[in-house]
């Protein structure tokens, strides 16, 4: 029984690499394709994401709806993608000048879906300049030995097509991250390539969730949705 159990470790853990092996081929394809065409990018990042969440061992999906999983999304909208210039995050009152600043920022924990929270570095900051006006999300970078970045969002589709406790832009974790725009200071934010956290899929999942300071006062009506 032991033996079995130490099998059945190992397995976990190695395609749990294989899981990161292909989301991160995945990313580093669609970077190569967006170049070009984002429209056929998104495609092959849909695709391929649904086959995945449909037969990889650590889909996060519940193992008993894996084969009859679909995968939504709203309709590409070209203007939602944006080349951004990152900033320095806006200090609160609470934060005296110099308190918590370390490697990339200033120290802050986020919720996280099961209880407990996760340490990051609030390290910059965006303006997305959406069409009905701008509109400022920050930008964390995981503590830890790794490290990475991480960008959740809420928006006005979460609980109802969305998952109530938002999506992400950006998260190392996952290799989700579209690259950098035309500066080295820059990051390429397309809200068409938002998705849900695992925790949407099945509440085992623990995933740190959007704070207040990135709740958007407006519906992105781009990405996956549940409904």
């Amino acid at each position: 029984m032991v033996a079995e159990q130490e099998a059945s470790g190992v397995e976990a853990t190695l395609t749990l690499a294989d899981w990161r092996r292909q989301i991160g081929s995945l990313y580093a394809e669609v970077r190569r394709r967006a170049a070009d065409d984002p429209g056929s990018a998104l495609t092959f990042w849909r695709e391929t994401r649904e086959r995945l969440y449909r037969t990889h061992a650590q889909s996060p999906v519940p193992a008993a709806d894996r084969a009859a999983f679909r995968a939504s999304h709203f309709d590409h909208d070209p203007a939602l993608r944006y080349a951004v210039e990152v900033e320095a995050p806006d200090r609160t009152p609470a934060e005296p000048l110099g308190a918590g600043l370390g490697f990339a920022g200033l120290s802050i924990e986020l919720p996280v879906s099961a209880g407990g929270a996760m340490a990051f570095r609030r390290f910059g900051a965006v303006t997305i300049p959406f069409e009905s006006g701008p509109q400022r999300l920050e930008i964390y970078w995981m503590e830890g030995y790794a490290g990475g970045l991480f960008l959740p969002f809420r928006d006005a589709t979460n609980g109802r097509e969305t998952y109530g406790a938002g999506r992400y832009l950006l998260d190392a974790a996952k290799s989700a991250d579209l690259g950098p725009g035309a500066t080295p200071t820059s990051l390429v934010l397309d809200f068409n390539f938002a998705f849900q956290p695992s925790c949407a899929f099945d509440p085992k999942w623990a995933c740190p969730l959007a704070p207040p300071a990135n709740r958007l006062g407006l519906e992105v009506r781009a990405g996956e949705r549940v409904a």
